[in-house]
């Protein structure tokens, strides 16, 4: 076995080709699932295995797929390619360079709650992902592994690809399904949850892209190897998206619980310039700005030990990596933009809290502001947390109340003398 286990491309050359896929253990898994499992075997499998949801909020996949319940049918399974979140850019890579691994992955996530239709939303930006999509899921058709009673069994699937027009708030589930039906994309109310209520108001599962991807190797090699990676409560690999001030930014797929010292300075080369670094976000835009010291760069990079030790979210391990050229009343300045830009204005504290955030911001880097625009700035930040449909407006207020308690300094340097 090489290297990898979701970026496998880059071991064997061609994986996006139906043939070299299969002359590499492709749909090995998926067969396997169809003609000899149950599909509470393979759900009990995924459990067995700990594999947490890559999307960002680390919930056990397992579980989750449980939710669904067998007095109402049909289910829809739906595969989240939107990833709309800066600094976040594994999926493209995953439906780039090895398609049919997450397409398998899908495909067993259906057999597992039993979905005979499946849709794969991507952000409007992928169109040409999508269209790729579209020749591999034509592929696996001519090839007998999608369509009507699947290699021989009374197992049928259909997949299709569906295009959002990118908008950042469709990556939450809700707001995905009111778009895939073809309405404007805002969350709903919440409960019902997707899994009871969710496409067409039927049970639904919705996973995000590297979650499906790692299905195939958890199903063909056993819920025991899969926890021979990573830790205890977070097992398995994971890809980190690293990126800003550091020398060589990309996707690295690693196993849960290396540290951001090594993920930073030994896979990323360290730090542009060979600068000092300042700080870290772990996911994103949409997280805390956390002091890059000692005991942060020694914290282990898996869902528990980062709320435990420097209480942030893993979340979609979208690393941001803030050298000490940074201001951060800048950083706050781009991404309270970018959050009053994509919010759907569906609940007024994220609607008008975001456009005031984003006004003082602007204010401070023009030098307009006072000492009390600063407090100003995170009172208005905290008067959103906890009071929006979906996880949005708490987003945009993260890197706000974070970067101002930590960096005050930073925030008065602009204020005008």
């Amino acid at each position: 076995m090489g290297k990898y286990i979701l970026l496998r491309h880059r071991d064997v050359p061609g994986m996006d080709d139906l043939k070299v896929y299969q002359a590499n253990d492709g749909f090995v898994a998926f067969e396997k699932a169809v003609k000899s499992m149950q599909p509470a075997d393979v759900t009990l499998e995924v459990k067995n295995s700990g594999l947490r949801g890559r999307g960002g909020a680390g919930f056990p996949t397992g579980i989750k797929w449980g939710f669904l319940p067998n007095n109402s049918w049909p289910h829809y399974v739906v595969a989240n390619a939107d990833e709309s979140e800066p600094g976040t850019f594994k999926d493209r890579e995953i439906m780039e360079g090895n398609p049919f691994q997450f397409l398998e992955g899908l495909m067993l996530a259906c057999y597992a709650v039993q979905a005979n239709q499946a849709y794969i939303y991507l952000r409007g930006e992928f169109w040409q992902v999508a269209a790729r999509l579209d020749e591999k899921i034509k592929d696996l058709e001519d090839a007998g592994y999608l369509g009507e009673k699947i290699l021989g069994t009374d197992y049928s699937l259909k997949i299709n690809t569906h295009l959002g027009a990118g908008a950042y708030i469709c990556g939450e589930e809700t707001a995905l399904l009111e778009s895939l039906e073809g309405r404007l994309g805002q969350p709903r109310l919440r409960p019902p949850f997707p899994a009871v209520v969710g496409l067409y108001g039927k049970p639904t599962l919705i996973n995000n892209v590297e979650t499906l991807t790692n299905l195939p190797m958890i199903i063909q090699k056993g819920a025991d190897w899969y926890r021979s990676f990573g830790t205890e409560q977070s097992p398995g690999v994971k890809i980190f998206s690293l990126s800003g001030c550091v020398k060589k930014p990309g996707n690295y797929e690693l196993p849960l619980g290396v540290t951001y010292q090594e993920l930073i300075f030994e896979h990323g080369g360290g730090i542009v310039n060979d600068n000092k670094i300042k700080a870290v976000m772990s996911a994103g835009a949409s997280s805390d700005v956390v002091i890059a010291d000692d005991f942060c760069l020694q914290t282990p990079l898996a869902y528990e030990t980062c709320m435990e030790r420097i209480k942030a979210p893993l979340g979609s391990a979208s690393v941001i990596i803030l050298d000490e050229t940074v201001n951060m009343a800048w950083l706050v300045s781009k991404t309270v933009n970018f959050f009053k830009h994509e919010s759907c204005g569906k609940c007024t504290p994220c609607r008008e809290g975001t456009f005031w955030m984003n006004s003082l911001t602007k204010h401070m880097l023009a030098n307009e502001s006072s000492s009390e625009d600063i407090d100003l700035l995170r009172s208005v930040a905290l008067q959103i947390q906890g009071k929006c449909l979906c996880a949005l407006g708490e987003f945009s207020t993260m890197a706000v109340v974070t970067a101002v308690d930590r960096f005050r300094a930073d925030f008065e340097t602009h204020v005008r003398s």
